[in-house]
């Protein structure tokens, strides 16, 4: 089993053109950093995963987001699926997570029943008692060093937002409908009243989830407020990375703090699941916890 460390050196990965001659974020905001596959830093051979390069000059947080690879599970959740609720044996289910909490190191490993909302939940010593679940939310947020914060996707963002002054971190299941609900300010707002954070001094990071390229919304005029409409990059297509970016830097991060993967999942189901794409599928993880 390998082990993620903070100081793992990056293997290399071939990048993907997945989502080329599509407009990205950084269309929109030319400060926001896209490293690409090839400079993201992808540690692991059993349990491969990756670490976004700003986020990973931090000492006092360790972040992971692991692909599907390296786990127990059969077709069509092959195989490190994460969620006991699409039909995967929920013994292979405990062996994946018993994988990813041993990766990280982790003392605790708490994920969240998701609902597609704007809750968000603020993890206390008090909490750790859990058995590893909280409730009905779609973000976490702790100051307690050795609990892993997991985000389980299949084209949802998960989105990390860490305060390298107070130590805090959060971790943020961020679908359409939770762009909808601007649910990124309200963890930034939660982060300030909770644990006074300033939002100027916060780093954030867009995993992978669906680009572009195949964010594809027929009925955007009546789910999604006209302010999208800014980020519509051809007819029914939208680029939600440029969405959470706007909505990050509302809420007062700095252009220049936000990283994107600018990787695809529709587009890259060989590395991680995809609703759109696959149907029935598993969920990968995104991990962030404080050392």
């Amino acid at each position: 089993m390998v082990r993620i460390g903070m100081h793992d050196q990056g293997l290399p990965i071939k990048a993907s053109a997945a989502t080329s001659g599509f407009p990205s974020c950084s269309s929109f905001f030319p400060k926001i950093i896209i490293p690409g596959e090839s400079d993201l830093l992808w540690v692991g051979k059993d349990v491969t995963c990756f670490r976004f390069p700003g986020l990973s000059l931090n000492q006092k947080l360790i972040h992971v987001v692991f692909n599907r690879m390296g786990g127990l599970s059969d077709p069509p959740y092959n195989s490190l699926n994460t969620s006991y609720t699409v039909g995967d044996s929920p013994e292979n289910v405990n062996e994946n997570l018993s994988r990813i909490k041993k990766a990280i190191e982790a003392e605790h490993l708490i994920f969240m029943d998701q609902v597609h909302g704007d809750s968000v939940f603020v993890i206390r010593r008090g909490h750790l008692d859990t058995q590893g679940k909280v409730p009905s939310v779609d973000a976490m947020i702790t100051d307690i060093p050795r609990v892993a914060l997991m985000v389980k996707q299949a084209d949802c963002q998960g989105v990390i937002i860490f305060d390298p002054k107070r130590a805090v971190v959060a971790n943020v299941h961020c679908g359409w409908r939770g762009n909808v609900r601007n649910i990124l300010g309200r963890v930034v707002a939660r982060m300030k009243h909770e644990f006074e954070c300033s939002p100027s001094d916060l780093l954030a990071a867009i995993g992978p989830s669906l680009g572009p390229c195949c964010a594809e919304f027929v009925t955007h005029e009546e789910i999604f407020p006209g302010t999208f409409r800014r980020f519509m990059v051809r007819e029914n297509y939208f680029d939600l990375w440029a969405v959470s970016c706007l909505q990050l830097m509302e809420a007062g991060l700095r252009e220049e703090n936000i990283e994107v993967s600018g990787i695809c999942t529709r587009c890259r189901t060989d590395l991680f699941y995809s609703y759109r794409a696959e149907g029935q599928t598993g969920r990968f993880a995104t991990v962030a916890m404080l050392h």
